[in-house]
């Protein structure tokens, strides 16, 4: 017996022996012992390669993910005429819903009154300054802003004119404009009141008044000019002469000719700066004249001029001895006057849907998308159609 267990003791002292110096596995068994307990982590290897697939390397893939899929913030800076009109006012609800619509930002500035050209020269240049991806411009008066438009060229920023538009400026600079075309607006007011004033321009020695609000907007001078061009074509085509005076700009402008003496003459006055109080000045001036057969107000504030003027003067409405008075967009006043037959009628843009393509093609233009002018329309409007669906929805209070 002790011969036994002094072999087995000699045995695995030896096996213990040759496993150290690496010879015999440790999961070696000696024959008649008992199975050693198997280590489970040494014994399966794909467990000890698991952590090698960490965690955090997902993760930070899927942290990226959003942030290249994330859209770049894009931002626009509109410079408007104005501000406090309501017409701008339109315009700018337009230009906000396009804006959320298409995830984009805007800023929508204007001057106080449509006199402060050197405030909106400033705020185009505090525009260029911010880096926007794109710039809306409706200029108060282009050749003032030719430096600005093309520091804003220079600095790779694209331009989108509305309302106006930016005539002469830089070539390139302005990509497309979004306005009313409005010569062929002044054409249509003209072309609407012109059979109200027929057999009076027959009888001749008569005078149609225009009330412009100014002579540096080209679209105040266009309207004027569509409204004087065409009424003198019609005048001319009933066998009867025109002249124009008033205003240099107006009479240098137009193909009327300048003069005092015709069958028909075209008075343009326009006030030395823009106030409601002048506006109405110069409609009252027009609306004292004997020979005065109607006036036409070139845009909301010359046409609120003309409804003001004739609360004390009361020469408005459409009996053969009262003045055709003709305005331009709407307005609480322009609106209840139109109504109540104190103007003939009026000649309305559509501001929402100018606010809207007007952002519309400043997205474009920022993506580097080809742009071309829209002519956002007009449509005259009267006591018989002011409630017309699709007149009511360009008109605003």
């Amino acid at each position: 017996m002790k011969k036994r267990i002094l072999a087995v003791l000699l045995a695995g002292a030896m096996v213990l022996s040759l496993a150290a110096c690496g010879i015999v596995s440790p999961e070696s068994t000696l024959p008649g012992a008992e199975e050693p307990a198997v280590e489970e982590p040494a014994a399966e290897e794909p467990e000890a390669e698991a952590p090698e697939a960490e965690e955090p390397a997902t993760e930070e893939a899927t942290e990226e993910e959003p942030a290249a899929e994330a859209p770049v913030d894009m931002h626009f800076e509109i410079v408007s005429k104005g501000f406090q009109h309501q017409y701008w006012q339109s315009v700018l609800k337009g230009a906000q819903d396009k804006a959320a619509e298409l995830g984009v930002t805007i800023e929508f500035v204007g001057p106080n009154t449509e006199s402060d050209i050197a405030d909106q020269v400033q705020m185009f240049n505090n525009a260029i300054n911010k880096q926007p991806a794109a710039i809306g411009l409706a200029a108060l008066d282009t050749q003032a802003l030719l430096d600005a438009i093309q520091a804003s060229k220079d600095a790779g920023i694209p331009i989108i004119g509305f309302d106006s538009g930016v005539p002469d400026a830089p070539e390139g600079a302005v990509l497309a404009n979004c306005s009313t075309d409005n010569y062929a607006a002044g054409e249509l007011a003209a072309e609407h009141a012109y059979p109200a004033i027929k057999d009076r321009v027959a009888a001749g020695g008569v005078r149609i008044g225009v009330v412009g609000q100014d002579a540096t907007a080209e679209s105040i001078i266009q309207r004027g000019l569509g409204f004087i061009d065409k009424v003198a074509a019609l005048i001319e085509a009933d066998g009867k002469t025109v002249a124009i005076e008033g205003n240099d700009k107006y009479v240098g402008d137009s193909k009327v000719e300048a003069g005092s003496a015709a069958d028909v003459i075209i008075e343009v006055r326009v006030p030395a700066q823009v106030s409601s109080e002048l506006l109405a000045t110069e409609a009252a001036t027009l609306l004292n004249k004997d020979d005065i057969i109607a006036v036409f107000g070139s845009n909301a504030p010359a046409a609120e001029g003309l409804v003001t003027a004739n609360e004390n003067i009361n020469k408005l409405g459409d009996a053969e001895d009262q003045v055709i008075g003709i305005g331009f967009d709407s307005g609480t006043a322009v609106n209840t006057a139109v109504a109540d037959g104190v103007l003939f009628g009026a000649v309305t843009q559509a501001p929402v849907a100018m606010g809207e393509w007007l952002v519309d093609l400043l997205y474009k233009a920022a993506n580097g998308e080809a742009v071309s002018d829209i002519d956002t329309g007009a449509q005259w409007y009267d006591a018989s159609n002011i409630e017309n669906p699709e007149i009511s929805q360009n008109l605003y209070d």
